[in-house]
């Protein structure tokens, strides 16, 4: 446990400086690219991952690393302990530039198809979560940490959080049957994020991700006490045939 707790606090400022980055250009206009599954990618998110992968590799030499913008890393089978990296999840929401905010940094770290610790920085909104399961979830705001957890669910005023670039018919219908109270519109890893510090109750994803795109807050939530399975209710797990995740429910106290 220790090594872990060691491992987050010596990755942390590398994530911190990758938010930085990004928010140099968000301010700016920056160019896009496409990539052959026709999702956009920037300048941005090759800076993050530059400086967050060679941070990695100083700590970690021997830990493979999954990165979402280094195609090669794709191909590789998955082992027992590996990496995974999103060094700018919510890109659409990053273009959008409308003042929410909602794209993130994220880390994360795989043992036996679980992940063990994550990190994800919301540079724009000053947020920052950290969890290391078995240990306990941490939001960093203002240069103060404190402790978060989930909270009790009330079946009278529950809360989901839900795609605001991904939202389809399923997950639609999904809120209307099991009678959400309010549901918060948001994008990339953050609505993990708003579930572990007990703002939200659950989280319904049927749309297409990737691993590295909830990995770091599956992390931080179930750090937090909560939990993420399969829609059939079997365990949601990592190092899957291409890392394509299926369709998922993250939840804190909610049933």
């Amino acid at each position: 446990m220790n090594d872990y707790i060691s491992l987050v606090k010596k990755l942390i400022p590398s994530v911190i400086k990758a938010g930085d980055q990004i928010m140099k250009i968000y301010y700016n206009k920056t160019e896009v690219e496409f990539k052959i599954d026709g999702s956009p990618v920037t300048k941005a998110d090759r800076m993050a991952e530059k400086i967050i992968l060679k941070s990695i590799k100083y700590h970690t030499p021997k830990i493979l690393i999954v990165s979402e913008e280094n195609l090669e890393s794709h191909k590789t089978k998955p082992k027992k302990l590996f990496f995974l990296v999103d060094p700018l999840d919510g890109t659409k929401e990053f273009l959008k530039n409308d003042g929410k905010g909602s794209f993130t940094v994220n880390v994360a770290l795989i043992k036996n198809g679980e992940p063990i610790l994550g990190i994800v920085n919301a540079p724009a909104l000053g947020r920052l979560f950290y969890g290391i399961v078995g240990y306990g979830a941490f939001e960093i705001n203002n240069k103060i940490t404190q402790s978060i957890e989930i909270r009790k669910a009330s079946q009278d005023n529950l809360v989901a959080v839900a795609s605001s670039s991904h939202r389809d018919k399923k997950t639609d219908d999904w809120l209307k049957s099991n009678k959400i109270s309010k549901t918060i519109s948001i994008g990339s890893s953050l609505k993990f994020c708003l579930l572990a510090s007990g703002e939200a109750d659950v989280y319904p994803r049927f749309g297409p991700t990737m691993e590295w795109d909830t990995a770091a807050g599956d992390a931080v939530l179930r750090s937090a006490g909560g939990k993420v399975h399969n829609i059939d209710g079997t365990n949601f797990s990592y190092g899957k045939n291409n890392y394509k995740n299926g369709a998922f429910i993250a939840k804190g106290d909610y049933y």
